[in-house]
């Protein structure tokens, strides 16, 4: 079965399935704290090792560390890795009310894993129960310098099962400007990734129209960005190893919701990202199977970049 064939027969699966659940019946969930359940941080932590995707943070995140040392003392609860986006998490996660040192640690904690691994970009992530007043006042008095997450953590009681869900309150990663970054050159990236991860970025880059101008591509120490004479509209993240090139692309809300159907009846994986990006991964193949949306996604996204 082809790709995109399968993924026809899943969506169709879902479909039914979602047809069958609304025929369960009700069920009240009850609200519980963790520690009158008989819980602790400890195994909240080890329920996460397991499955982290419960914070709902990516599909492709997995777990570099847990109580990752400090070079100043203390232990981050987890260190994520999400290898598509070459991104990095630092979670720390309490039960109860989130507090001055908590707050202070995430932040401490992300700032020493950044200055430690330079080649991605870093998200602190804080994860409570109850996410106080005093929380948003610090993150407030930060003028918005730190990229973070806030999960709040509801358990409750369904039957004689004990059910979690962790809503993100706030995101200070969607005003991140993805510009920001060490300036490098070329050289640096030929050193560091894979070659035939460079040619295909090469290639997506040779699709910006030529009516379009002088095209500017900008090389960080986190990602490559791709302009022309408006803002950045294309962020690749060439892969040290795989021969695929991943990238994040900015057609705007409206023309994602047409793209992102394109892109996967081409066999490619494309994912919205923040409020109005594609997130995607392509092999070499799958851009020689794809290069018709490949190059509308470019010239849509370049488009929207003069807005």
């Amino acid at each position: 079965m082809n790709i995109p064939r399968a993924r026809k027969y899943w969506k169709i699966i879902w479909r039914r399935r979602k047809v069958r659940i609304m025929n369960y019946e009700y069920t009240k969930a009850i609200p519980i704290r963790l520690r009158d359940a008989g819980k602790n941080e400890q195994w909240l932590q080890e329920l996460l090792t397991k499955d982290i995707a419960l914070l709902n943070l990516g599909d492709d995140l997995v777990v570099i560390q847990r109580e990752r040392e400090q070079s100043a003392g203390g232990r981050i609860d987890f260190l994520l890795q999400d290898a598509e986006a070459n991104t990095r998490y630092e979670v720390e996660v309490m039960l109860g009310k989130t507090d001055a040192s908590h707050i202070i640690r995430t932040i401490e904690y992300w700032d020493n894993e950044r200055q430690r691994s330079k080649d991605y970009q870093h998200m602190a992530v804080i994860v409570a129960e109850e996410i106080t007043n005093r929380f948003f006042n610090v993150i407030g008095l930060l003028n918005k310098a730190v990229p973070i997450i806030a999960l709040q953590l509801h358990a409750f009681l369904v039957s004689d099962k004990l059910c979690l869900t962790f809503v993100r309150i706030l995101d200070l990663t969607e005003e991140e400007d993805e510009d920001v970054g060490d300036l490098v050159d070329r050289k640096y990236w030929e050193t560091r990734a894979n070659k035939n991860s460079l040619d295909l970025m090469d290639a997506i880059i040779s699709f910006v129209p030529k009516e379009a101008g002088e095209v500017r591509v900008k090389y960080n120490r986190g990602h490559v960005a791709l302009g022309t004479s408006g803002t950045n509209f294309f962020w690749f993240h060439p892969a040290r190893r795989g021969a695929q090139i991943h990238f994040n692309a900015k057609p705007g809300e409206e023309a994602r919701k047409l793209l992102i159907p394109k892109l996967e009846e081409m066999g490619v994986e494309a994912h919205p990202r923040r409020s109005d990006e594609i997130r995607a991964s392509l092999t070499a193949k799958d851009f020689e199977e794809s290069k018709n949306a490949i190059r509308e996604l470019i010239t849509i996204c370049e488009q929207n970049s003069r807005k």
